[in-house]
């Protein structure tokens, strides 16, 4: 018997055999929602969280005043979100961001109020302060193999301790108006007429046609290659009512003081950590080392140099989250940027990413941290007390949370 003849040869197909239909439209349309079920439902979230508000404050939540109060309030939650999604996928954690925070606008108010320094250098000296913070950090972290959670615990206590000695227990300030412009101010008009600003409505309807150009020639290219998963009703609907939402909030904003300088200063964020986290080599680094650090390390990625970075990463944009912050109070205190990490840790979290890291989205974070800002401003215009507050934003994270383990489970 030759040592061929057990194997099997599998059966030919019939000539009159034809290929199973393909699932029809319904179906496609159903398995995208299933796989994209945590993407459109905390976009759905955050509109309904807004009507919900809208109704209960009777239209208090989408004035014009507030709104542009709503923005400067989470300006920096959205900016360390940015941050802390990177160091959360790359599968690590950082508690000391709030008080690196506060660190930071203590020493620009040393810099600047008590040394007379000129704001924008003493501001470049933050950010590479920050930068420092955050890579001390990432080294423990990253070549000496001691978790995340303790190596930033123990730098939020140290940069608590650091601010009061560097206040000595006292608040410093105030600071020259052009500081304070990176927070408070807004964009220049000069085509203003009555009390629209239209040169904000037209930053918001370039801004919305550099969005529509970009999904559509990125659709287009997938669609060249066969890789176009979303259906085309969906992808329809989805730009559409986005653009039309950053329309009529331009409106909203140009019809008081026009957009925040902050507001652009976090856009211009989103976009290019969008693009690094999606276009880049850095960023898939990123998630892979999160998915698994192991395989990322035998494939030639240099682990800890990704993690490392990551860390420098968050403390850059702590010390910007800083200098916005100090700006907007107009001054320095103690107890400045006391439980931010937790917001920011909890946008996150609610926007999307993992716990066990790899996943993730930009987007989703910069939701999340809006979705935690909303409720905070529609609870407070509610009389709603600070404990109660907090008691709600627990249950939030914690569902979240619970609804992703429970997709990964299933």
């Amino acid at each position: 018997m030759g040592k061929n003849e057990n194997v099997r040869v599998p059966a030919l197909q019939a000539v009159g055999d034809v290929t199973p239909p393909q699932a029809p439209a319904q179906r496609s349309h159903a398995a995208f929602i299933k796989e994209h079920v945590r993407d459109y439902g905390m976009l759905l979230s955050l509109v309904a969280i807004m009507a919900f508000f809208q109704y209960m404050t009777d239209g208090t939540l989408m004035q014009p005043l507030n709104l542009t109060n709503l923005i400067l309030q989470n300006s920096y939650v959205v900016i360390m979100a940015l941050g802390m999604l990177m160091v959360i996928v790359a599968g690590h954690i950082d508690l000391s961001v709030g008080s690196v925070v506060g660190f930071i606008g203590a020493l620009a108010a040393v810099l600047i109020v008590n040394f007379d320094m000129n704001f924008v250098s003493a501001g470049l000296i933050c950010l590479a302060a920050g930068g420092l913070i955050g890579g001390a950090q990432g080294y423990f972290v990253a070549f000496f193999k001691i978790p995340s959670f303790i190596v930033t615990l123990a730098g939020m206590l140290v940069f608590k301790g650091l601010t009061l000695a560097l206040l000595q227990g006292q608040s410093v300030g105030p600071f020259p108006g052009g500081f304070q412009r990176l927070s408070s101010g807004f964009i220049p008009d000069p085509i203003a007429a009555g009390d629209l600003r239209y040169t904000s409505l037209l930053v918001g309807v370039l801004l919305v046609a550099a969005f529509l150009f970009v999904n559509v020639r990125s659709r287009a290219k997938q669609v060249k290659h066969g890789m176009a998963d979303e259906p085309l009703a969906f992808f329809i609907t989805r730009n559409a009512v986005l653009a039309a939402a950053i329309v009529y909030l331009s409106y909203l904003l140009a019809s008081y003081r026009g957009m925040p300088n902050v507001l652009i200063v976090m856009a211009v964020l989103i976009v290019v950590y969008s693009f690094v986290a999606n276009r880049t080599v850095i960023g898939r680094r990123v998630y892979a080392v999160g998915g698994n650090e192991k395989a990322s390390k035998l494939s030639g990625i240099k682990t800890e140099r990704v993690t490392f970075y990551t860390f420098v990463n968050m403390g850059v944009l702590a010390a910007l989250a800083g200098l916005i912050f100090a700006a907007r109070l107009n001054t320095a205190t103690p107890k400045a940027g006391t439980g931010f990490e937790l917001d920011v840790i909890a946008a996150c979290f609610i926007g999307g990413a993992s716990a066990s890291g790899g996943v993730g989205k930009v987007m989703g974070a910069v939701i999340g941290a809006f979705v935690m800002g909303v409720m905070n401003n529609g609870m407070s215009i509610m009389g709603i007390g600070i404990d109660y507050q907090q008691v709600i934003k627990g249950l939030v994270l914690l569902a979240a949370v619970f609804f992703d383990v429970y997709n990964k489970n299933k």
